[in-house]
């Protein structure tokens, strides 16, 4: 019996000793095969897919006298704005980056909650909108040092508890120095911010670095400090022009030329409370070579209680951008450019405020599927004209 095991043993060694080398045999055929071909994973070029992500971006985010009082609940003594965003949810939540420009502060309860002329707003704004998808804001403009000092920093504090990235103000001068990065499905992006003024309230000089006032050598410095992050697309806040005229000035217009020539690849303007035009541009760089670029000069209040003509509307501005990994310099382009036109509803009824979805709403009428009434009806219909007329069409690469 013993005997019979012994040979058994030897049998399945031998066939395994066999299988082995055959094994090995093919193995190394096939990489033989692979050399003499030029067809072995390390001579493959290992091509990266070209990346293309979606930024919305939104207007100036304001808080007057009327919303925190609509926005206030006295059975719990407590604030919830998120039924203002319920009609345009999906807008904020589903991009890849949603940008927007906080023109409030948040100094605390204690300071005291005010609209015009110094905000100050319930800091449950802050995190309506991190639940709704804003994922970064621009905190400079004349509106940032309405608290003072100690309110421009609690207003930081309250995004940073929320994990909101911001940029524009800053607690320290280190943080000053540093440019505000994003990496959104592998593009890397930079945020710039800056303001014309805080409405005549004096940064104190020890805190001179807390803003960003608008001013060519600190946006020119601070734009090659931002190249040498190694981004793929700079983004400049501005927060300029006129307030209520729907066209920009000149200095707009120059300051725009200023930053396209110096490097960056996306302008996005604030502070005249109402649309202003949009175009994208073929920006010819010193060495000759092109590449695209995009303007709004103003989106107008995203939310606000302002009641003049054009301040109630606004759009939620789509961006698409690619990344063309397998070029040299992976250049970026902007793809399309389109937009939700959107419009602040105050019902004066209980909630008062809603921001509606233009477009989503006039349909529903017309399919007697809403009951708005007839009057409202007709002014989505003519605000959303005179939102056509201003932003004009929206822009596809296939154009």
């Amino acid at each position: 019996m013993f005997k019979k095991i012994i040979v058994c043993l030897v049998i399945i060694l031998t066939i395994g000793t066999i299988v082995y080398f055959n094994y090995e045999k093919e193995e190394l055929e096939i990489r033989q095969g692979e050399i003499q071909t030029g067809d072995s994973n390390q001579n493959k070029e290992v091509v990266i897919p070209d990346e293309t992500i979606n930024i919305a971006v939104i207007g100036d985010i304001m808080c007057h006298n009327t919303q925190f009082q609509d926005a206030y609940n006295k059975g719990t003594d407590s604030y919830d704005f998120s039924y203002v965003f319920e009609d345009v949810k999906e807008y904020l939540s589903e991009p890849d980056l949603t940008i927007g420009n906080l023109e409030t502060t948040f100094a605390g309860k204690s300071v005291g909650y005010s609209g015009y002329p110094t905000f100050n707003t319930p800091e449950v704004l802050a995190e309506n909108l991190k639940n709704y998808g804003i994922d970064v804001l621009s905190t400079v403009n004349n509106h940032c040092m309405d608290k003072g000092i100690k309110g421009l920093q609690s207003t930081i504090d309250e995004l940073d508890k929320l994990g909101i990235k911001h940029t524009g103000t800053f607690k320290t001068e280190e943080d000053a120095n540093k440019i505000l990065t994003v990496d959104v499905n592998g593009i890397k992006i930079a945020i710039i911010a800056y303001t014309y003024g805080t409405n005549g309230i004096t940064v104190p000089s020890s805190y001179s670095y807390s803003v960003n006032l608008i001013d060519k050598d600190k946006i020119a410095k601070d734009i090659e400090k931002a190249k040498q992050e190694d981004i793929d697309v700079l983004i400049a806040i501005m927060h300029w022009g006129i307030e209520y005229q729907t066209q920009p000035n000149n200095e707009q217009k120059e300051l725009a030329d200023f930053l396209f020539e110096n490097g960056v690849d996306i302008i996005l303007g604030g502070h005249p409370h109402v649309l202003q035009t949009m175009e994208k541009r073929d920006i010819e760089l010193v060495d000759g070579t092109h590449k695209d670029g995009f303007i709004v000069y103003s989106l107008g209040n995203f939310v606000s209680g302002q009641v003049k003509t054009y301040t109630k509307q606004s759009v939620i501005l789509n961006i698409g951008l690619t990344k063309h990994n397998g070029e040299s310099e992976k250049k970026i382009t902007i793809d399309d450019v389109s937009y939700t036109p959107v419009y602040m509803h105050d019902s004066k009824g209980t909630p008062r405020y809603k921001l509606l979805d233009i477009r989503k709403n006039m349909k529903l009428y017309e399919d007697g599927e809403t009951s708005i009434s007839k009057t409202l009806y007709n002014t989505l219909v003519s605000e959303v004209e005179h939102i056509y007329s201003i932003m004009g069409d929206e822009i596809h690469k296939d154009q």
